[in-house]
């Protein structure tokens, strides 16, 4: 559909590409040489922040190409004056952000990053367990580990935890029953001694056509759910913050003191001091924020694009990755070093740093997440 004949060729117009600047490696994988449609095609990169791609500027530049992360909602009101895109591409794993039933009425294909930061998001999940309890690690049969949502990255999360020999109860109605989805909704809540979020974002399919689901996942965990887990349980989330009912937590925490991680937040990206104060562990978005993870996210846009264009990727990321000292291997051997592999409690010191007013404000909690120094995974 996009082969140019000659003639054609010398007289087209660049091809237009918006894209949140926040995409990893942008211009390694999105340029000229990487794009290579004909000989005289030439590419046109605009970058800008992903919370101010908006109507107006898409109805102004008219890209063929949209390349954003999280924080850029598409839907109609975004797009309904742009004539030209027809490929979007979101470098991350969730897609509660995107009206993919607009896009297919439009006929503008989609892409997402479905796993990109499985295993970095997983590790994250390890990292918050080792660093508040670190008597897991050499009591791991005293650990049950609870997962709701066995998708990329809880099935992940579920491997790892088997290597240290923690017991997992794990929960997802949308998966067949395994040895590894092997419990009831409540007696995850009830039995696990540390309980992870691993869910998309869904909502009552009378309530949102869009992203509608038989399993709604919004406030998912809320003041019953709540009530059902044990006080000295451990309840993390990295999936998407208004999974968590924020009051109900908050209330939760003041009645039990019960530890909690949260690297999303209802909220977000203002997140109230009453709420922080209250969290053993906070960190701003940034789980899945490794040099793998982000790599990988842009790889699968860029070849999902290639593939749109029906051209041949000649990029890869691993001519982008640096070599890794990090090994999981060793982690499980001398798993009390586990902050040299990620200190996760500077990232907490980082986002409690930016209060201010009694909350952290939007502009602050954006400029954590794009200055962020990406750390590295694991290595099998």
């Amino acid at each position: 559909m996009f082969n140019l004949s000659k003639s054609e060729a010398s007289v087209a117009k660049p091809l237009t590409i918006v894209a949140d600047a926040n995409i990893a490696s942008l211009a390694d994988f999105f340029n000229e040489a990487m794009l290579k449609r004909t000989s005289a095609q030439a590419i046109n990169i605009v970058t800008v922040a992903g919370r101010d791609i908006d109507a107006q500027l898409l109805a102004k530049l008219q890209p063929e190409i949209l390349l954003i992360r999280s924080v850029t909602p598409i839907n109609e009101a975004l797009l309904a004056d742009n004539t030209s895109v027809m490929f979007i591409g979101s470098a991350t794993i969730g897609t509660d952000h995107v009206d993919q039933a607009y896009l297919r009425a439009r006929d503008i294909s989609f892409a997402n990053a479905a796993g990109s930061s499985k295993h970095s998001v997983a590790q994250y999940v390890i990292t918050a367990i080792l660093t508040l309890r670190p008597h897991y690690a050499q009591q791991p049969m005293t650990m049950t580990l609870g997962i709701i949502g066995l998708g990329n990255i809880g099935s992940t999360l579920a491997q790892y935890a088997a290597d240290l020999g923690w017991q997992v109860l794990g929960y997802d109605p949308l998966q067949p029953q395994s040895a590894m989805n092997n419990a009831s909704f409540e007696q995850v809540l009830s039995r696990s001694d540390v309980l992870s979020l691993h869910v998309p974002l869904t909502y009552e399919q009378e309530q949102d056509e869009v992203n509608g689901s038989a399993y709604p996942t919004y406030h998912l965990i809320d003041s019953d759910a709540l009530q059902l887990m044990p006080a000295s349980s451990l309840l993390i989330n990295s999936a998407r913050g208004a999974v968590i009912s924020a009051e109900d937590l908050e209330t939760d925490i003041k009645t039990t003191s019960r530890q909690v991680v949260l690297d999303v937040f209802e909220h977000e990206p203002q997140i109230s001091e009453s709420l922080l104060s209250r969290l053993a562990i906070a960190t701003p978005h940034i789980a899945g924020y490794t040099l793998e993870g982000k790599l990988r996210g842009t790889q699968m846009i860029y070849d999902a694009l290639c593939a749109r264009l029906a051209i041949t990727p000649v990029q890869t990321m691993l001519h982008l990755l640096p070599d890794n000292m990090f090994l999981w291997a060793e982690l499980l051997a001398h798993p009390d070093r586990v902050t040299t592999f990620y200190d996760i409690m500077q990232d907490d010191a980082r986002l409690r740093s930016q209060v201010n007013k009694g909350q952290v404000n939007a502009t602050d909690f954006d400029k954590l997440r794009r200055e962020y120094h990406l750390r590295r995974e694991w290595q099998a």
